[in-house]
């Protein structure tokens, strides 16, 4: 154990911290600084003076138990006295070290019990302090709900994603790594979590969706330092992609068991393949009567692009009563009702409309059509406009499709397309095209 410092030694200590030239240094208690300038004929360096100074004027001593050490540096106080910083230190089986960076000390384990090593690690350390290197951490200590955490920030900050898609893929990913080191992570644990969702009854094409969510938090981990390598995940095979659209008879049917400010909602998700969402965000100002068009602005809409579209004199005509009544239910409540869709009845008058299942479903059920879902609409229009010849670079603008490889399994080839594709290769083949009343069947026997 080092002596105590007698008030002799503290006056002596303040003397000479008093005659040093008064530069900027951190003050943390109960530390030293280890390095600065060397004792010279005797007497302490600044760095050194400051250190001891601060430590004194916190109660402390500077003198500290021996033990096991690798570069052990001494240097002299004034007298006898010496001082003994400690750049490494073995505890336990291990060496841990303690270096600077930025003014403020920072203790790291090596993971290693030879002396060498140790050393070597240290130097490896101050190395990157001195040349302004990012301290890396060690990647087996890197937790993967660490990574997925930054990875939610990250969403957060860019705007890649929307909050409540991100929580949804992220929350149980969270909860089956949670404690898993990032570098742990391989084939196994990814059959285990797959195994673990399917079991909870989700789709391949789910499970697909939070694996690349995975594989995004380490691609992030790894641009950060933070994971040397990104596990290969293989994706499951997924079903088709859903086939359900509406002829038109069968969407007419449907409409008209809404309620009259709905069927202006099913009309233009129709006719343009808008997403329920985009449509029942649709306020006043988006919309110009005397232009007869649609406006969507740039960031609400899910590719975070602006859309304008025409409407059509029906349309129209149903655009121009739906404004009319919340124009008079706006001067009935004596208040300003930007919406285009608002609840026009019940307890909830007043206040936008956010979804209408509860009416979806009583409508499909009225007309057998039970199983059918307003998304359907989106593939339904597509499908209308590459029937009407409407160009592929035309139509995804109007439909909000960011690229080709999705529209396509939006244009969905039904067996009447088929048909009528037949019957103008028949009359291609033959130099008459016969009307779409022929049976194909009997023509061909």
């Amino acid at each position: 154990m080092g002596r105590r410092m007698t008030q002799l030694d503290r006056d002596q200590c303040t003397q000479q911290f008093a005659a040093v030239e008064h530069d900027e240094i951190s003050i943390v208690r109960g530390e030293y600084v280890t390095v600065g300038q060397p004792s010279v004929n005797g007497v302490a360096g600044a760095d050194e003076i400051r250190g001891l100074f601060t430590n004194i004027k916190h109660g402390g001593t500077p003198y500290e138990e021996e033990g096991e050490e690798c570069g052990e540096r001494s240097k002299s106080l004034t007298g006898p006295h010496r001082k003994r910083y400690r750049a490494c230190l073995k505890r336990g089986e291990v060496f841990w070290i303690k270096y600077y960076s930025g003014g403020k000390p920072i203790r790291e384990s090596t993971g290693t019990s030879k002396q060498k090593q140790a050393e070597r690690f240290l130097k490896d350390r101050e190395g990157r302090v001195a040349l302004g290197a990012p301290i890396l951490p060690k990647v087996q200590r890197v937790l993967v709900g660490e990574l997925l955490a930054d990875l939610k920030a990250h969403y957060e900050t860019t705007g890649q994603r929307t909050l409540h898609e991100a929580e949804t893929r992220l929350t149980p990913l969270t909860q089956f790594f949670t404690g898993r080191r990032a570098a742990a992570i391989g084939g196994d644990v990814l059959t285990a979590y797959i195994q673990h969702r399917q079991a909870a009854g989700l789709a391949n094409g789910t499970i697909n969706r939070e694996l690349s969510v995975l594989g995004t938090a380490f691609k992030l981990g790894l641009e950060r330092g933070k994971v040397m390598r990104r596990p290969v995940i293989h994706l499951l095979k997924e079903a088709k992609p859903r086939q359900g659209f509406f002829e038109e008879h069968q969407f007419l049917s449907v409409r008209k068991h809404l309620p009259e400010d709905l069927q202006v909602a099913v009309t233009i998700m129709w006719l343009y393949g808008w997403r329920r969402s985009e449509v029942m965000a649709l306020q006043l100002s988006q919309i110009d009567l005397e232009a007869g068009t649609l406006r969507l602005e740039p960031g609400t809409t899910k590719n975070h692009e602006g859309q304008v579209v025409y409407m059509t004199p029906e349309l129209k005509t149903l655009v121009t009563a739906q404004i009319g009544r919340v124009k008079v239910l706006s001067r009935r409540l004596r208040c300003v009702l930007p919406q285009l869709f608002v609840h026009l009845h019940g307890c909830y008058t007043g206040q936008p409309v956010q979804d209408f299942r509860k009416a979806w479903s009583h409508a499909c059920e009225a007309v057998g059509l039970v199983g059918m879902l307003r998304h359907d609409f989106r593939r339904s229009a597509v499908r209308n406009m590459e029937r009407a010849g409407v160009p592929r670079s035309v139509a995804m603008k109007i439909s909000g499709h960011k690229t080709e490889s999705i529209y396509r399994r939006y244009a969905i080839v039904c067996e009447s397309d088929i048909q009528d594709a037949t019957r103008r290769l028949l009359g291609h083949n033959l130099g008459t095209l016969p009307s779409p009343s022929v049976d194909i069947a009997h023509v061909s026997g």
